[in-house]
C-alpha cells in the first residue's frame, strides 16, 4: 500500500521547481499512483482568480495586501487539500514556505503574523517533504529572458531574489530531514533522477 504524502516544490523564479513537479506528475501518472497537483497562488477556481490579480504586471499592492491576497488564495485551496489529504499524493508548486521566504525575508513582513495565519488556515495539515530548488544569478536571469511573458514576481531585482533564496535556505536548515536542496545549476537529468528516487522513498 502506497503512502499519500504532501510534497511541495519551492524555489525562486527560474529555479526549475515547476519543471520538476511536471516530471514527478508524469512519473506518478505512468505508474498509476493517485495524486493531485496544485499551484500557489492558484489551484482551485477561486484561487486562480486571485492569482491573476496578484501576478498582473499592472498590480501595485503594498506588502500587507500582497500577503493577505496570497493567504486568501491559500484559503480557497484548503478545502481541496482537505478533501484529498492522506487519500491521494498531493503535489504543490509553492506553499507556506514561499510565503515566509517572499513576504518575510523578501519584503520584511512580521514572521509571527505569517505563522499565525498559516496555522489558522492549515489546522492539522502538514507538509511531509519539500524540494527546494536553488539557482545562481546568471541562470536565474537567463531563464527569465526565455519566458514568453513575465508576471509581476518575475521582475524584481537581484537583491530581492537573493534575500528570498537565503530565506528558503534558512528554512531548509531548520528542518533538514524533510527538505532536499536541489542545485538547479547542475545537470537537469541528474536532478530529475534525484527527485524521482526521493519521491519513490516517500510514497512506498
Amino acid at each position: 500500500m502506497s503512502k499519500k504524502p504532501i510534497i511541495v516544490f519551492e524555489g525562486i523564479e527560474g529555479s526549475g521547481k515547476s519543471h520538476h513537479i511536471k516530471v514527478v506528475s508524469r512519473f506518478l501518472d505512468k505508474n498509476n499512483f493517485k495524486f493531485i497537483k496544485i499551484r500557489e497562488p492558484g489551484g482551485s477556481l477561486n484561487s486562480e482568480k486571485i492569482r491573476k490579480l496578484i501576478l498582473n504586471k499592472k498590480s501595485n499592492f503594498n506588502v500587507k495586501t500582497d500577503l493577505l491576497l496570497y493567504l486568501a488564495a491559500r484559503s480557497e485551496n484548503i478545502n481541496l487539500i482537505k478533501k484529498f489529504y492522506k487519500k491521494k499524493i498531493i503535489l504543490i508548486d509553492r506553499f507556506t514556505d514561499s510565503t515566509i521566504a517572499y513576504q518575510h525575508f523578501g519584503m520584511g513582513v512580521d514572521i509571527k503574523i505569517i505563522n499565525t495565519l498559516n496555522k489558522y488556515l492549515l489546522k492539522n495539515i502538514k507538509v511531509n517533504f519539500t524540494f527546494l530548488n536553488v539557482v545562481n544569478k546568471k541562470n536565474l536571469f537567463l531563464r527569465l529572458k526565455m519566458r514568453k511573458s513575465l508576471n509581476r514576481y518575475d521582475q524584481f531585482n537581484t537583491n530581492f531574489y537573493n534575500k528570498v533564496q537565503k530565506g528558503f535556505l534558512n528554512l531548509s536548515r531548520l528542518n533538514k530531514k524533510k527538505y532536499k536542496v536541489i542545485d538547479s545549476n547542475l545537470d537537469i537529468k541528474k536532478n530529475e533522477e534525484i527527485i524521482i528516487n526521493q519521491v519513490i522513498k516517500l510514497i512506498k
